[in-house]
C-alpha cells in the first residue's frame, strides 16, 4: 500500500521544496513508484523538475476548482518512476475561490484516493502557511515530515504547527500521524548548527530522522538547471545526503532499523556508478530546456 507524506513548516526557506523534489527522486531513482504533488503557488517544485509552470493548460489549481480529472494535470515520467502534479501562481487564488464550497478540506484527498495506489509514496510540498492548501496536504497524508533549517529561530513556529498536525489528526484525519523532523542547510564548521540539532533532539518528542541535510552549493544550483541534485551532479555531498534520507524513509515505512553507516558505502558506490550516466541525462535535460526557452521566444 502507498504512502502519502507532507512535507510542511510555516516557515519559508527550511527546505521543503528542495526536500520534496530531491527525496522523491532518490526515491525514484530507488525503483520506488512516486507521485510529486505541488500545491505551493510558488511552484518551485515545478519548475525545480524543469517544467515550464507559466505554460500549463491544466495544473492543480483547476483540479481543486473541478475544471479538470488529476489525469488531465498530472505530467507523467517527468523523470524515470516519477510523475508530478504542478502548480503555479494560480493557486494563490484558492482561498477565496474555494470558500463556498463543500467540504474543502477533503478535495485533494478525494483525487489523491484514485491514483495513490498506483504509486509506492504520494509526496506533497506544502506552502510556506497554515493555509487551506496545508489543510487539505494534512487531510490527505499519512504523515507529516517537518524540515527545520539549522538556524537560531530553528523552533519558532515549530510548536504551533505541530498543534495545527494535532487538530488536524483530532478533526479532519484521525490517521494522521508525525513522520518526523528533517535538519537541513547544516553547516558542520559552525557550533550553531550543532546547537540547535542539540536543543531540537532536547525539545520535540517527536522522532528525529538520523539523517541531516548539509548546506551544499550544489543543491542551491540544481533547481536552476531544473533537475534534481541526484541528476545534476551523483557525487556531490547533497545527493548522497538524499539518498540517504530515501532509504531512511524506506526503512521506516517497511519497518525496519535504518543504520545511517551501513547505507553510506553502498550510496558511495551509487553515486559513482550513476555519475557517468547522470552527465549524459543532465546535458540532455540542459539541452531540452534551452530548446524548450528558444521554442517560447
Amino acid at each position: 500500500m502507498s504512502r502519502v507524506i507532507a512535507i510542511a513548516n510555516q516557515k519559508g526557506g527550511v527546505g521543503k521544496t528542495t526536500t520534496s523534489i530531491n527525496l522523491s527522486a532518490c526515491l525514484a531513482e530507488k525503483g520506488k513508484k512516486v507521485l510529486v504533488v505541488d500545491i505551493d503557488p510558488q511552484g518551485n517544485t515545478t519548475s525545480g523538475f524543469g517544467v515550464d509552470k507559466n505554460n500549463l493548460e491544466n495544473t492543480i489549481y483547476e483540479l481543486f476548482l473541478g475544471e479538470c480529472d488529476i489525469n488531465d494535470c498530472m505530467i507523467k515520467d517527468v523523470i524515470e518512476n516519477l510523475s508530478l502534479l504542478p502548480a503555479n501562481v494560480n493557486l494563490s487564488g484558492a482561498e477565496i475561490d474555494l470558500l463556498s464550497v463543500d467540504k474543502r478540506e477533503y478535495i485533494l484527498k478525494k483525487y489523491i484516493d484514485k491514483v495513490r495506489d498506483e504509486y509506492d509514496f504520494v509526496i506533497i510540498d506544502c506552502p510556506p502557511s497554515l493555509n487551506i492548501l496545508t489543510v487539505n496536504a494534512m487531510t490527505t497524508a499519512d504523515t507529516v515530515l517537518v524540515t527545520i533549517q539549522c538556524e537560531y529561530y530553528a523552533l519558532e513556529g515549530l510548536s504551533q504547527l505541530i498543534h495545527t498536525i494535532n487538530l488536524a489528526k483530532s478533526r479532519l484525519n484521525p490517521s494522521l500521524e508525525m513522520e518526523g523532523v528533517v535538519f537541513t542547510m547544516y553547516d558542520a564548521r559552525t557550533n550553531l548548527s550543532l546547537e540547535v540539532v542539540e536543543n531540537v533532539k532536547q525539545s520535540l518528542s517527536q522522532s528525529v530522522y538520523k539523517t541531516i541535510i548539509p548546506r551544499n552549493i550544489r543543491l542551491a544550483e540544481a533547481p536552476s538547471h531544473g533537475m534534481p541534485i541526484n541528476l545534476y551532479d551523483s557525487k556531490s555531498a547533497g545527493a548522497e545526503s538524499y539518498r540517504l534520507l530515501a532509504q531512511e524513509v524506506i526503512c521506516n515505512d517497511e519497518g525496519i532499523e535504518f543504520d545511517i553507516n551501513s547505507f553510506k558505502d553502498s550510496n558511495e558506490k551509487t553515486g559513482s556508478k550513476e555519475n557517468d550516466k547522470n552527465k549524459n541525462t543532465k546535458k540532455g535535460r540542459v539541452s531540452k530546456i534551452k530548446k524548450r526557452i528558444n521554442k517560447e521566444k
